[in-house]
Order: C-alpha cells, then structure tokens, then sequence
C-alpha cells in the first residue's frame, strides 16, 4: 500500500492538481508492482493514499511540484528502483503535462493493516 504526499507550489494550477490526483493511484500502483503485492488494475480502499500540501512561506524548494512514495521494501522493486521511479516520473509528465517536479520513492521496511 504506497503513501504519497504531493507538495506543489501555489503557482500549480488546481485543475493540473486535480489531473494529477487522477492518474497518480493507477500510475503508482503499476511503479511499485511486484510478485509480492500484484497490481490487478483493480484499485481497493486504501491500495493508494495519497496526500495533497502546499508549500509553506519557510518551505525551500527548487521544483514546483514533488511527489513522495513510500512503498513497503521488497528485493524485487529493490532491484530497479531507479528504473521504476524514472519509468513513473515520464509516465506522470506524459499524463499530466507537468515540467518542473520531482520523484522520490522510498523503500523502507514496513507492514499495514487495514480492518474490513
């Protein structure tokens, strides 16, 4: 189950926002595929959460737009982490028409659990 936080510039337009908030759970979803949790194209409550925030007047940022992953660590995505998130990065600008934004995706070990 990936979280993403979302940080945008007040320049980004809403609409580009709403674009991205769109795509980013099925796009997500297919980065960080694996045999030890298969995207089935099928999204469920809770497979993507994803958090929109603005920067604030103290943030310092070069980009306009940067979009964090986490995602739980498993040595199939470890070993083409970089592939995934360069390959998620030119999906995004591809769906989005993004420019100026960034990737990062984090592997750490982790566990959820989610009730009925």
């Amino acid at each position: 189950m990936p979280l993403v936080e979302v940080t945008y510039a007040p320049t980004v337009p809403e609409p580009q926002l709403r674009e991205l908030g769109s795509v980013l759970p099925h796009l997500v979803s297919l980065a960080v595929e694996c045999p030890e949790e298969p995207y089935d194209g099928e999204l469920r409550p809770g497979d993507v959460e994803i958090r929109f925030r603005p920067l604030s007047p103290l943030d310092r940022s070069g980009l306009t737009v940067v979009i964090e992953i986490k995602s739980k660590w498993s040595a199939s995505r470890e070993a083409n982490r970089q592939e995934r998130v360069d390959a998620l990065h030119a999906d995004i600008r591809a769906a989005t028409g993004l420019v100026d934004f960034g990737v990062y995706l984090s592997l750490p070990s982790a566990a959820w659990s989610q009730g009925d």
